[in-house]
């Protein structure tokens, strides 16, 4: 046993410290430009005078630049001869970007003043593989090199036994919520009081409170005044005997001598202000949550009833919404202060994520994407929001498997190798 324990152990740990180990180098570079470092190279590139990437080849050289300062990001390129700028007429520039999964970007290229300007945005992140083609002259010159950010590999046993989650981007419906508060008591329907049909001595108790009894159990038996007879007072359902009033010798009168109720079913009762009494309803499904326990369960409202306000002043114009709640394991108490999340409203969306996998990345929320045994980070424009779901609206692609759980880990990760680029 001790030898299975410690095997488990040992490949547990071996695999978080592989995890969090699979690091790369990298070199930050100011935060007004963007750096475009390889995240496994080994020293940092040639910088042109416009802080991008120096490109050679013979006497000839281009510097390309990702500027975006007020702008979205976009491409510049500068020419030179033998160290001197030449004019952005004198060649012609191509740029693809071979992203993970193999997509590529393409961005030709038009003069601006003293450049040249790729045609579109380059969207992030800006992590790929770079293909740089320029023709000059009837020559043409070709570099390629690596520009990776937010990614890893990490191997599929090493990330299962992390404990990395996976799910995939899709629809969801986000549900608006209001939170009442109240608290959990019986249901009156369910509580019964026990008393002698007729006045006499109790000659003797079988239960005590506290008990769970059983409908016909025998609480009590009595000896009648009157015909000097003895009956029994007999339990009118099954439940738990919450009020004892009757001792061994004492007489009965006419007040209740047991009451017995079954918590099986409870009402949650929660407290409805003005301003949501026109969105409370009954029907509407509430999340229930114990305020001082890990307690949850699911319920419908089943009335929304007026009530006078006291507690918050007088004439403060209140509802109570009222909820049954199944109990069939006796979890739940009465007198439990709880927190009641109702559904008023819910949206299908077309593209969401689980909130859980959400993480910070530069100045961004992120995902990240898994492509076989690659994650890479994912920069999210979201929408709206519940507990669970954040709407999509742009960053990632319906049908994209991302880490929904423990994606903190890879975060961790990519922050150890330096595989992200500073703006």
């Amino acid at each position: 046993m001790n030898l299975i324990l410690n095997t488990c152990l040992s490949r547990s740990v071996l695999a978080l410290t592989v995890l969090i180990g699979v690091a790369a180098c990298g070199t930050k570079q100011p935060a007004t430009e963007h750096s475009d470092d390889h995240a496994q190279a080994s020293a940092e590139h040639e910088r042109g005078p416009h802080r991008g990437r120096m490109l050679r080849d013979s006497s000839f050289a281009l510097e390309l630049q990702i500027f975006e300062s007020g702008v979205s990001p976009e491409f510049h390129v500068y020419l030179f001869e033998n160290g001197m700028p030449l004019p952005p007429q004198e060649a012609q520039v191509e740029v693809q970007l071979i992203r993970l999964g193999n997509k590529i970007d393409r961005f030709e290229f038009a003069p601006s003043g003293d450049y040249l300007l790729g045609a579109g945005i380059v969207t992030e992140p800006h992590s790929f593989a770079v293909v740089v083609t320029a023709k000059r002259d009837g020559e043409e010159h070709r570099w390629a090199f690596d520009s990776f950010e937010g990614r890893t590999s990490i191997d599929a046993a090493i990330a299962e036994d992390a404990g990395i989650a996976m799910a995939k981007a899709g629809p969801a419906t986000i549900i608006d919520s209001v939170t009442l508060t109240g608290r959990v008591v019986p249901n009156p329907e369910r509580v019964k009081k026990v008393s002698a049909r007729y006045p006499g001595v109790i000659r003797s108790i079988s239960k005590s409170m506290g008990d769970q009894v059983t409908a016909g159990d025998v609480l009590a038996t009595v000896e009648s005044n009157d015909s000097l007879r003895v009956f029994e007072l007999k339990a009118p359902m099954d439940g738990i005997l919450i009020e004892r009033h009757a001792n061994s010798g004492e007489l009965t009168g006419t007040e209740p001598l047991f009451v017995v109720a079954d918590y099986r079913e409870l009402w949650v009762e929660l407290s409805v202000f003005p301003r949501d009494i026109g969105r409370v309803k009954s029907g509407q499904s509430v999340k229930i949550v114990g305020v001082d326990s890990a307690l949850s369960a699911q319920a419908k409202i089943a009335q929304v009833l007026p009530i006078q306000g006291t507690a918050h002043g007088a004439g403060t114009s209140l509802h109570q919404a009222r909820l049954v709640l199944d109990n069939p394991e006796l979890r739940w108490s009465p007198g439990l202060f709880v927190n009641g999340q109702v559904a008023v409203a819910s949206t299908p969306v077309p593209l969401a994520v689980q909130r859980s996998g959400l993480q910070a990345f530069r100045d961004f929320t992120v995902v990240y994407e898994r492509i076989d045994d690659t994650y890479e980070v994912r920069m999210l424009e979201l929408g709206r929001q519940d507990d669970t779901w954040a709407e999509v609206l742009g960053g990632i692609e319906s049908g994209a498997s991302y880490v929904s759980g423990n994606s903190y880990l890879i975060k961790a990760d990519i922050g150890k190798s330096g595989a992200s680029h500073d703006h």
